[in-house]
């Protein structure tokens, strides 16, 4: 916990009329004394000043409020969890750090160091806002990453595995001082974790992001780390490149065409995406429509709905467009291989004309990809011949 005890030495050294050795001057000890305590008493009540919010333009998971000072308050709205960041250098009195406690908001100081971070999709935005060098652990292994600067930084030893969500390494990450552990929604299959991480002082902070329902933000979340790093601008530019390509596509005038995005699981169900979802929402603004408009309960949060494949025959054998899904089982090569998990694709419409992708398998770690995705989607709906960022046609 940090105090102003600088402040409070200054203040003793100020009043005391320190001379050069610094003896006190005995005739103005007391009174000096009992001023310095008065000036620490009245900072420590101060309160902190809002001065605004940042204004987020899609993303709905998460607020950012600053005060004087350099203060940032992060909130992620879905469990209300709050953060206050303090600046580097800068301090909290002992009776609003205790207030902070009292109101289960966390401290943290930047700038920010030793990180746990499991919620693999927040991996992309830390490399692009220069941010690695706060991640101290991860929760994925060196050969589980798909982006680039992540694995090499493991490789070099300056980002550990410190295990799964479920089974984190309690021993490594605690005796190396990790400040803030960032989970993803699976952690609410193991409350147990949270409870034990919170017993360790870790701070446990979840991202929401995957419950947005623009695609846009999703990336806008960009910003919410930008907050907690302090490279607000840095993010902000980020944000922006990826509405300039959302701009560039929504100008060109809308198709009729279908679009079916799916997964064949290991047990031969179809896995779709419920309409509300992030990825239904991408083919709209591309200019298509999911063939599954209707689909699912949007009250439930799901973003996925897996089905039998008589129901998914009967829903988009007529689907002008098939993107396979390769984030789960790495994908597919081919229409031969495709058809081998799933043989009464053949007589899909989409499969018969040629009209068959697939995504890559790092997109689901790419989250600043939603743009170029959507630019992809839209190209596929066009007709258009293109080099794709993240869909490959499938021959």
């Amino acid at each position: 916990m940090r105090v102003r005890k600088a402040i409070r030495f200054l203040v003793l050294a100020s009043l005391l009329g320190l001379c050069s050795c610094g003896e006190p001057s005995a005739k103005v000890e007391t009174e000096a004394l009992t001023a310095a305590d008065a000036a620490v008493e009245s900072q420590e009540e101060q309160p902190l000043n809002y001065e605004c919010s940042l204004a987020l333009q899609y993303a709905e998971n998460f607020t950012v409020d600053y005060y004087e000072g350099g203060y940032t308050l992060l909130t992620t709205t879905m469990d209300g969890a709050q953060f206050l960041i303090v600046p580097e250098n800068g301090e909290i009195s002992e009776s609003l750090y205790q207030k902070m406690q009292e109101q289960e908001i966390a401290v943290l100081y930047r700038p920010m160091e030793n990180l746990y971070l499991v919620a693999s999709s927040a991996m992309d935005m830390f490399s692009a806002l220069d941010g690695l060098g706060a991640i101290a652990f991860s929760g994925q292994k060196e050969d589980g990453w798909y982006i680039e600067d992540a694995r090499e930084a493991m490789k070099r030893g300056e980002i550990l595995y410190a295990g799964k969500y479920n089974k984190p390494d309690y021993e490594l990450i605690v005796s190396n001082n990790c400040s803030l552990a960032i989970e993803n929604m699976m952690i609410s299959h193991a409350p147990e974790v949270v409870e034990k991480l919170e017993d360790f002082d870790i701070p446990v902070m979840i991202d929401y992001s995957s419950y947005e329902s623009h695609p846009l933000g999703r990336v806008e979340w960009v910003k919410f780390y930008g907050a907690l790093l302090g490279k607000e601008e840095e993010a902000e530019r980020i944000f922006e490149e990826q509405t300039a390509i959302l701009a560039r596509v929504s100008a060109d005038t809308r198709t009729d065409k279908t679009v079916a995005f799916f997964f064949i699981t290991s047990n031969g169900l179809v896995q779709v995406r419920q309409a509300s979802d992030y990825v239904p929402k991408m083919i709209e603004l591309a200019g298509g429509n999911y063939i599954f408009e209707n689909l699912g309960d949007p009250e439930t949060r799901r973003s996925t709905i897996n089905m039998q494949v008589e129901e998914f025959y009967n829903g988009a054998k007529d689907a002008d467009i098939l993107i396979y899904n390769s984030s789960i089982d790495g994908g597919v090569s081919g229409v031969e291989e495709l058809l081998d998990k799933c043989e009464v694709l053949a007589d899909f419409k989409a499969v018969k004309e040629g009209n068959v992708w697939c995504t890559t398998n790092d997109m689901y770690q790419q989250s600043l990809s939603i743009g170029y995705l959507i630019e992809d989607i839209h190209a596929v709906l066009q007709g258009e011949e293109k080099d794709m960022h993240y869909l490959f046609s499938l021959q």
